[in-house]
């Protein structure tokens, strides 16, 4: 039996985007599932009501939902993959920001929300997050400066470049202002392979959700 992944839009859901990055670290071949974006959908996604449980993979039996749980679960089974450093300290530092981003940085994520297919000129960021911006500069440059880049842990993608891949099609979408060392980050994440992948699909994607104003 095949592993699905149900995830929501591709354009705007952040969420679906990590369930997908993951699964891809892990060399996990998914079926991806989209729930249908109806009146009714929409309306429990925009609540971020728990009856809508995306990203959601159902693999062998089990039934596995939220990111860093998924997270958990692959790493588990595909150890080999190495989704998170070898290194007892640099794992720890992954898990550490990989959980910080799943977390917080709520400013930032109402006011720039997930929009594929959008990008805004001269769009005024509000300030109150601007502290979030300059924390997620800190933990780029900060792992890039002690890894060797381009990503995060160094030459391999791992589960924290999963859960920050949104972060930088935000700056992109937004035209934040960035470093040139947050500005590197952002291309090596936006040439990933599974990125362009990802993009692709999401500006082929129909669906328009013109009043969402929050992550899902």
């Amino acid at each position: 039996m095949s592993a699905i992944l149900t995830i929501s839009s591709r354009n705007y859901s952040s969420w679906s985007l990590r369930g997908w990055l993951l699964c891809k670290l892990a060399g996990l071949d998914v079926v991806v599932e989209p729930v249908p974006i109806d009146a009714d959908t929409r309306a429990e996604l925009l609540l971020l009501s728990p009856s809508v449980r995306v990203p959601r993979l159902t693999h062998e039996g089990a039934s596995v939902w939220d990111t860093l749980a998924i997270a958990g679960y692959l790493d588990e089974l595909y150890p080999e993959a190495q989704m998170y450093p070898r290194d007892r300290l640099a794992r720890a530092h992954c898990r550490s920001i990989s959980g910080e981003i799943h977390s917080g940085f709520f400013n930032l994520r109402s006011a720039l929300p997930m929009n594929l297919k959008m990008k805004h000129e001269n769009f005024k960021i509000f300030s109150g997050a601007l502290p979030d911006i300059e924390r997620i500069e800190e933990i780029w440059k900060d792992c890039l400066e002690t890894y060797g880049g381009p990503f995060l842990f160094g030459e391999k993608p791992s589960v924290a470049d999963a859960m920050f891949a949104p972060v930088a099609t935000r700056f992109v979408t937004y035209g934040v202002p960035i470093s040139d060392t947050t500005q590197a980050y952002c291309d090596t994440i936006l040439g990933w392979e599974p990125m362009r992948e990802w993009t692709a699909a999401a500006l082929a994607e129909p669906e328009e959700l013109e009043e969402l104003d929050v992550e899902f």
